[in-house]
């Protein structure tokens, strides 16, 4: 039986978390090594997972959180993609669990809680490994670190988790993580005035859409392309099509070619935040915002569309997805200085966080050079995996030199590059 309850206007759902279905045998991605075993399965909540072990298990295990969130209904095969992007984790003889989330759209703790149940299921079906490590990717890094702070412990006082592995992770939490967004939405409809167009529903950008409508992601890219040029050679842009980029991409510091993506998040994502977790009410909130960068500040902000935010609507977004800091599991994180896509300072902000609690000891944060979002350079995650393990097994903490050390050891071993640095610190 699934039971609802309402906590501070967010539907969270609590199911059963035991399995539903017959384990199946799957074959592995070809990029495992020779001899790994996978199996794939259902939670009850609905929650497809896969779970790998290779032929010289270390006996360790890492459960994943993917990004996303993915809007669409999940599927059996979705937790293959992730387990193929981090082979190498199984590569250095890791058991490796990962899943969908019971639904798609947005929802922190329902994602943590999926999380946390895949660890259950894989420990009551194999048995309970040596070590038991917890790894978030992207908003995967929000849900990881959500469900740090809610499952760490069991109720007899044991650790269900040992360490925390956070990799390109969305760590400001909800209320501070699609600001941007919402700016980009009101920023792109003053120069655009094409989603929505004129003689269509009019709704507040904040909503990503009206409920019940649907954009496709191709249709949306034509009507950027249609105003910006995006998608477009260069030299095909009108002066003035070159001039609206210009000043959308000023403004709100996206580069060209993650303009359609993050329209896209802003768009479907609203949506689905907006109207199926929020009851309609807005999260976001621009009337303070001064924008700047474009040829006509002044005409900017005097036109551009405003919106105030719900308290009700940020109290819920927080509840579900900010995190408290209260940490206490070793952490490492790593975040790439030019990552276009969840943006360095979501780091920044997660130490800040961690800081305020006063549990900055069982921190530690790398940053590397790479323009890179989904996946960085695979020696940095078994540099990172190496001095979390260094660290529970001899209570030392690391520090950034011993993971940029680590790491061109593994880069010489794997022959692929490390791209560490040691000096660098985001700030807010």
């Amino acid at each position: 039986m699934t039971v609802v309850v309402a906590a501070a206007g967010l539907a969270i759902a609590a199911p059963a978390w035991s399995q539903a279905g017959a384990v199946r045998s799957e074959t592995c991605p070809t990029s495992l090594p020779e001899g790994t075993q996978c199996w794939s399965g259902r939670a009850e909540s609905g929650a497809w997972w896969w779970y790998a072990r290779p032929a010289d298990w270390n006996g360790r295990l890492i459960v994943h959180a993917h990004g996303g969130p993915r809007t669409g209904d999940p599927e059996r095969g979705d937790p293959e993609e992730d387990l193929d992007r981090f082979s190498m984790m199984v590569g250095q003889g890791y058991a490796w669990a990962g899943s969908t989330y019971r639904r798609g759209g947005y929802g922190v703790r329902m994602a943590a809680e999926d999380t946390d149940q895949l660890r259950e299921i894989v420990w009551a079906r194999w048995g309970r490994p040596e070590r038991t490590l917890l790894h978030g990717q992207s908003w995967g890094g929000n849900v990881a670190a959500k469900a740090a702070e809610l499952y760490a412990v069991a109720g007899d006082g044991t650790r269900n988790w040992d360490g925390v592995l956070l990799t390109s992770g969305v760590l400001g939490g909800g209320t501070r993580a699609y600001g941007f967004r919402a700016d980009l939405r009101a920023v792109y409809q003053f120069y655009c005035r094409n989603h929505p167009r004129p003689d269509e529903a009019q709704y507040p950008v904040w909503q990503g859409l009206p409920q019940g409508g649907s954009m496709p992601r191709a249709a949306l890219a034509e009507r950027v392309a249609e105003c910006t040029g995006v998608g477009r050679p260069a030299a095909e842009r009108t002066p003035e099509q070159a001039g609206r980029l210009r000043n959308i991409l000023s403004v709100t510091g996206i580069e060209e070619d993650q303009l359609v993506a993050h329209l896209a998040w802003a768009t479907t994502l609203f949506q689905d935040l907006v109207w199926n977790r929020l009851g309609g009410r807005n999260p976001f909130d621009n009337t303070g915002r001064t924008y700047r960068g474009s040829e006509d500040d002044r005409a900017l902000n005097q036109g551009v569309e405003r919106f105030a935010a719900d308290p009700a609507a940020v109290a819920a977004l927080a509840y579900d997805a900010d995190l408290s800091g209260q940490i206490v599991l070793p952490t490492v994180t790593i975040h790439a200085r030019y990552d276009p896509t969840v943006f360095v300072e979501h780091s920044a902000m997660y130490a800040q966080t961690v800081a305020e609690a006063g549990r900055s000891d069982l921190l530690v944060q790398a940053f590397t050079t790479e323009t890179e979002h989904s996946r960085l350079s695979p020696p940095q995650y078994v540099a990172l995996l190496e001095v979390l393990e260094i660290w529970l097994d001899t209570g030392v903490r690391p520090t950034t030199a011993d993971m940029a050390a680590r790491c061109a050891a593994a880069g010489a071993r794997m022959v692929e590059p490390c791209f560490i640095d040691a000096a660098f610190r985001p700030g807010i």
